[in-house]
């Protein structure tokens, strides 16, 4: 590591440098703008995606512009990871409305970081400004695991994050703090820390739900790291509300054929509109593109758009430490969903079963219960008040929406019945992050200081999480 230099008394010009480079070259992932400006009205009642516009008539200069101080340090003193993430996003700056960019000054002290978390709605560039980083993001879920890209920055360094993906930053020296710059493709990104949304929502995730997915006893570790005393009475209660009747069917044709039909016709495509009425995907071009590039049309037929799935048939949960089976049936199975915006996977459950804590990184995800009781829910991204647990016990029937990005997780609360559920994903492509699996089994593994210090707790317990064996319940 280089750790001979000096703090600057001035960054404008790189600051003014990284401004000109990422306005004039970032894709923006919101939607794009209808006309030149629309800047947010914040305090009109209607409430859209985004914000209503302000007239354009009594806009001025000030609502495109924030006296950030962002030449100026903040204090890292004050944070137990010792990291200060100052934001200027449209609830700063209105006239960032439509716009699809924010921006970030993140302070680091010796040794600070800016722990594991996600964007759920942008990608990252990062500039280092002054001083050190050792940086990192994990991928989704593969046959072969999560796996870990990492590089040690130094000041004028340029580093990017995909969106959605677990990343983070770590300042390596003991003596100097760092300084980076951040720009990202959303007008309001959003940040999900891994530690506080997964141990800290309110309410809390059940220590069941925890427990099983990080393969821990809930009575003593969950309930330290989470310094917390977790309970399953939330479960308990809605289930004695609910009449809950389990019984299996002997099939499911009419709701699975009708829920196909439901998603089929409704669903909103998170990917890149398709340009003709079909790109059916040629697996064995070299070409390499955001997708895959389309076959000869003239050689395209019905089985480009067919697949004997048998997602009627029930599969093997025994083989899980967590009791779940995820079959997906994405572009990778299907050619012809190339281009197309959705996929589609069934869930099964053993009894006391989970689909552990993930997210789907590009996708929104639709479901429904086929068989069986499933308590669910989500966790929001990064507030003033924290993360906040949306939960409901759902049955045979039920459907429910975890929003795109945001951390999720399916469990069978029932100790004697399996259940099975169907979701629809918008995306040819979701991925999945099993949060577990990508913090503390991706290859190589994340460093013990970078995950000590996120989780507040000994290297000897991120060691001993790193040595289990994080299995893929994605088949």
């Amino acid at each position: 590591l280089r750790n001979s230099y000096q703090m600057a008394a001035s960054t404008y010009f790189l600051l003014a440098a990284l401004l000109a480079v990422v306005t004039s070259h970032a894709i923006a992932s919101d939607p794009s703008p209808l006309q030149d400006f629309c800047v947010a009205d914040m305090h009109s009642p209607v409430r859209v995606n985004g914000f209503v516009c302000k007239d354009p008539m009594a806009v001025n200069a000030e609502d495109f512009f924030m006296a950030a101080n962002l030449d100026k340090p903040r204090d890292t003193m004050m944070s137990k990871v010792g990291s200060n993430v100052t934001l200027v996003n449209v609830m700063k700056i209105p006239g960032l409305n439509t716009l699809g960019i924010s921006l970030a000054r993140i302070d680091y002290a010796p040794l600070g970081e800016n722990p594991p978390h996600t964007h759920p709605r942008a990608t990252e560039i990062l500039t280092v400004l002054e001083g050190t980083l050792y940086v990192g993001f994990v991928t989704s879920n593969t046959d072969n695991g999560n796996k870990l890209f990492t590089k040690v920055l130094n000041k004028g360094d340029v580093f990017v994050f995909p969106e959605g993906l677990i990343h983070f930053q770590f300042n390596p020296v003991h003596d100097k703090p760092a300084v980076a710059l951040a720009a990202l493709s959303s007008q309001n990104p959003g940040a999900i820390t891994i530690a506080n949304a997964v141990f800290g929502s309110k309410p809390p995730i059940s220590d069941d739900v925890l427990a099983k997915a990080f393969q821990v006893l809930p009575d003593e570790t969950i309930s330290y790291v989470g310094r917390f005393n977790l309970t399953c009475s939330a479960v308990h209660e809605q289930l004695c509300e609910s009449q809950i009747k389990t019984e299996m069917a002997a099939a499911s044709s009419f709701l699975f054929a009708a829920f196909l039909a439901l998603v089929a016709s409704h669903a909103i495509a998170s990917d890149p509109s398709p340009l003709q009425d079909f790109c059916v995907a040629n697996m064995h071009s070299p070409v390499r593109v955001n997708g895959f590039v389309c076959k000869d049309p003239m050689a395209v037929n019905a089985e480009d758009f067919f697949m004997a799935a048998n997602l009627d048939k029930p599969r093997d949960t025994k083989m899980s430490k967590v009791g779940s089976n995820v079959t997906l049936v994405n572009v990778m199975k299907l050619p012809g969903l190339n281009t197309l915006g959705i996929s589609l996977a069934r869930i099964d459950y053993a009894p006391l079963g989970e689909n552990p804590p993930h997210t789907h990184p590009r996708a929104t995800e639709i479901l429904t219960v086929l068989e069986g009781t499933l308590y669910v829910g989500f966790v929001t991204s990064n507030t003033d008040n924290g993360n906040k647990l949306f939960t409901k016990v759902l049955n045979k029937g039920d459907v429910f929406v975890f929003p795109e990005g945001l951390i999720h997780f399916q469990f069978n609360p029932v100790h004697d019945k399996p259940a099975v559920a169907l979701a629809a994903l918008s995306s040819q492509n979701p991925g999945a992050i099993t949060i577990a699996n990508a913090v503390f089994g991706s290859k190589p593994p994340i460093s013990d200081d970078v995950l000590a210090k996120a989780f507040q707790v000994q290297k000897g317990t991120v060691d001993w999480l790193q040595a289990q064996f994080w299995e893929n319940n994605h088949y």
